[in-house]
């Protein structure tokens, strides 16, 4: 805590605890009044998942590490929000089996003035039934905003002074951002000092982030208590304005207000240009059409852009799936100036299974797609049916499913591209990471759709996943797949390690020595049962990293390393970018010895020497 006077205080100081790292905190807000922070905190006196202890706590501001627990009795808490006034406390709370995008309560508590204790749990605003509730946050004057899908969208809605509940944008789209509820602090809108709202939602016909200034008047109808069958306010006095591209980059989110309300500031991207931190000058009546906003901070130093030539935009698509319903992936087509493909020819195609598995694709800059389009791949990336952004009925396609129709979607995406002529139906790849590493998993397991694939410390064993997980996602697979140990033989089923005589294509498995998600042991089995089969594969454990790969070197080793390994395959000569990786392809090197590979924990001293300029290069193979 840093004081006026210029010095700083440890709020959690050691000798507070008996051991620092037993209490974790997070998503805090200022009580000015007590002199104290609100917050979550999480108890690991006992790690087990089954026993840490989530609750609301305030943190004395003035160093004695004394904390008090406010709220406490579920399982999970989010987002505590001190009214205007310091009465009031609103908090989102759930328990097991649920996530927070399956159902979620809005509680609103009195706060004791004396005491600054929270005496009860307060009233429920959300009945916790089939509805996720998320991002509270009081306006100036003191009333309560929070995004829902109770009309089967994420729309944002307010808790008037009447305590009447209304919809401020009914909307078939969703206004919690990207993927909401997988990490604390986030909010998707901001209040503006002229008493406007600032909100955004992404527009599913395009793909494209639209921000929208909301100017609410009184209401005239609503309920205090949402129902599953949801409600809205037919003739809200709403004055409504939304902003497109004219004015904005493609993405946004992140939304915060100048002090005097003249500028507002969020964090955007475009497909053709890294993103960073932007600053819009927020129209008003007589101000006339919406300046462009300007990029103020860039997330990558400028040695280090990419020509746009080289950049491949995406454009989203819908395409027939299982079931007779649709699918929807982002398509990025071979993007490299310098080379021109022989007539006829069509391209290599890479598949991306997104992880999560409850969130989406992204249409910001990426250098590792732009990689694979420079080298001439064309590239899906596939939100596929339980991807959020697509409203709660698209989202739940994902229950009891997990291992199938994500499977079905990606199979199904690769297969009309090649029906569209965007695809060579002989070099169809696939790769994906954590939960997308098992979709890729899973896809070159049952089906015969793709012709090799790259699993990035994918799950191969349900069953190990659902007994050893942190506390947050300890019964995720409840609902993707089903209770465990009860519905043990279902996990055993969709378990790509369990079917491995099914696979029938090459396969490149890459993975972090300290992996404490997926263990590097289910990668070491797959290859070893793979390799058994007579199929060439190959196996590279990656010292000192964990789930998902930190450092540079290892990144580009693991693009090089998928790169040389598709190209062994599909029988290209590959444009690397730096140092050609070590790649031993069991079953196709048969004059090399070895089995595993392992690839170095720090960088070369020829690619070190590259520094920064390296990803240019990486890019565009120089």
């Amino acid at each position: 805590w840093a004081k006026n006077d210029g010095s700083v205080v440890a709020l959690t100081p050691p000798e507070a605890y008996e051991k620092d790292t037993l209490y974790r905190f997070a998503d805090a807000v200022l009580d000015v009044t007590r002199n104290r922070l609100i917050c979550i905190r999480e108890d690991h006196t006992n790690p087990k998942p089954t026993e840490v202890v989530n609750a609301i706590c305030a943190v004395a501001l003035d160093g004695s590490g004394k904390a008090e627990v406010l709220v406490s009795g579920k399982d999970f808490f989010a987002a505590p929000r001190l009214s205007p006034d310091g009465k009031k406390l609103a908090y989102i709370c759930w328990s097991h089996p649920n996530m927070p995008w399956d159902s979620t309560q809005l509680f609103v508590a009195d706060v004791d003035a004396k005491t600054g204790k929270v005496p009860k749990a307060g009233k429920a605003l959300s009945e916790g039934k089939g509805v996720s509730v998320l991002q509270p946050a009081w306006s100036p004057n003191g009333e309560l905003h929070f995004v829902a899908d109770n009309s089967g969208w994420w729309n944002l809605y307010k808790q008037g002074a009447d305590g009447k509940i209304v919809n401020l944008y009914a909307k078939d789209a969703e206004f919690s951002g990207a993927a909401p509820g997988w990490g604390l602090g986030g909010q998707n809108f901001c209040f503006l000092p002229d008493g406007r709202i600032a909100t955004c939602y992404e527009d599913r016909a395009s793909g494209s982030t639209k921000l929208v200034l909301l100017r609410d008047g009184p209401a005239s109808s609503g309920s205090g208590v949402f129902s599953f069958l949801g409600f809205g306010r037919k003739d809200a006095e709403v004055e409504i304005v939304e902003f497109g591209q004219t004015c904005l980059p493609r993405s946004l989110g992140s939304l915060c207000p100048s002090p005097d309300g003249k500028t507002l500031y969020f964090a955007g991207s475009d497909p053709d240009h890294p993103g960073g931190l932007y600053a819009w000058t927020l129209p008003t009546a007589k101000s006339g059409a919406p300046a462009r906003a300007e990029m103020i901070v860039c997330s990558m130093s400028e040695d280090m852009m990419i020509d746009p030539a080289f950049v491949s935009s995406p454009t989203l698509l819908q395409f027939p799936t299982s079931g007779g319903e649709k699918a929807y992936g982002y398509y990025y087509a071979p993007a490299n100036p310098n080379f021109q493909a022989p007539a006829g020819d069509l391209p290599p195609l890479l598949v991306k299974a997104h992880g999560g598995p409850t969130a989406c694709a992204r249409t910001s800059l990426s250098p590792g797609i732009q990689f694979w389009t420079s080298r001439g791949f064309a590239v899906l990336d596939v939100d596929y049916r339980g991807s959020t952004g697509y409203g709660r009925e698209y989202r739940e396609r994902l229950k009891g499913n997990w291992g199938i129709v994500d499977i079905e979607d990606v199979c199904a995406g690769a297969q009309h591209l090649v029906k569209e002529a965007l695809a060579n139906p002989l070099q169809l790849a696939i790769d994906g990471g954590s939960a997308g590493g098992f979709t890729t998993l899973g896809a070159l397991t049952f089906k015969d759709v793709f012709t090799a694939g790259c699993s990035l410390y994918g799950v191969a064993d349900l069953s190990a996943l659902a007994g050893d997980t942190h506390k947050f996602e300890s019964r995720y697979l409840d609902g993707l797949v089903g209770r465990y140990p009860e519905d043990k033989n279902i996990y055993e089923e969709r378990a790509p390690i369990q079917h491995v005589e099914k696979m029938s294509c090459p396969i490149l498995l890459l993975q972090g020595s300290e992996d404490k998600i997926v263990p590097p042991n289910q990668a070491e089995m797959m290859y070893i049962a793979v390799k058994a089969r007579g199929l060439p594969c190959a196996l590279k454990i990656y010292e000192g990293e964990q789930h998902g790969f930190r450092r540079s070197e290892n990144i580009e080793d693991a693009l090089n390393s998928e790169l040389a390994f598709f190209a062994r395959v599909f029988g290209f000569q590959a444009a690397f970018g730096g140092e050609q990786p070590n790649l031993h392809i069991a079953n196709m090197d048969e004059n090399k010895q070895g089995e595993i590979e392992s690839a170095p924990s720090t960088a070369s001293a020829s690619s070190a020497a590259q520094g920064k300029s390296s990803l240019r290069g990486l890019l565009l193979g120089t």
